[in-house]
């Protein structure tokens, strides 16, 4: 699927830079770095989902805790 991407020219020069280091195309490069932000929200949502699901099966200790 085609997608444009833009960007301000800063931005562009430091992909640009970062896919020269690495060795890979500015497409690899941003295709990366959308990969690795999907991932850290997923990521992001399951330690949030298992902190509520300890506080809620701990919640009278916690309660006791904080008195």
């Amino acid at each position: 699927m085609a997608m444009t991407l833009r960007l301000t020219e800063d931005e562009h020069t430091a992909l640009q830079e970062r896919a020269a280091t690495e060795g890979i195309s500015m497409q690899e490069a941003a295709r990366r770095a959308v990969r690795d932000y999907v991932l850290r929200g997923q990521h992001r949502e399951r330690v949030s989902a298992a902190a509520r699901r300890v506080m809620e099966a701990h919640a009278d200790a916690l309660r006791r805790l904080g008195e």
